[in-house]
């Protein structure tokens, strides 16, 4: 059975840090393709970031520079690192997972993924 649980969030002021983990298991996560999403009360699911099984790397505009997502094979764990965060950074935010080699594009869409995370809410206010 695959779950996906995640750990970490909270409320932070801007300029902080925060990590988001998501600890994945009944699947191999060196062979997996996950993504990070964040969503806000009446919009969809927005991409942050996503790492492809291949090891490499993608990020939305507003996030690139700012938070790094990477992976520990070993603990089957996936991390969300979020540095000098923002107010326009509250949401909830999710891990999922892609099956499968992905095209670019396919790790964008949040209809694409086949598992979820349960969901963590961050709040960045002052």
């Amino acid at each position: 059975q695959v779950q996906l649980v995640q750990s970490g969030g909270g409320l932070a002021q801007p300029g902080d840090s925060l990590r988001l983990s998501c600890a994945a298991s009944g699947l191999t996560s060196s062979r997996i393709n996950v993504g990070w999403f964040r969503q806000t009360p009446g919009k969809e699911r927005e991409f942050v970031a996503a790492i492809r099984a291949t090891g490499s790397t993608h990020y939305t505009d507003s996030t690139k520079g700012r938070f790094t997502i990477s992976r520990d094979n070993a603990k089957n764990m996936v991390y969300l690192q979020m540095n000098s965060l923002k107010a326009e950074d509250t949401a909830v935010y999710f891990c999922a997972v892609k099956l499968g080699s992905p095209i670019l594009s396919e790790m964008w869409r949040s209809q694409a993924y086949e598992y979820w995370g349960q969901g963590t809410p961050i709040t960045v206010s002052s």
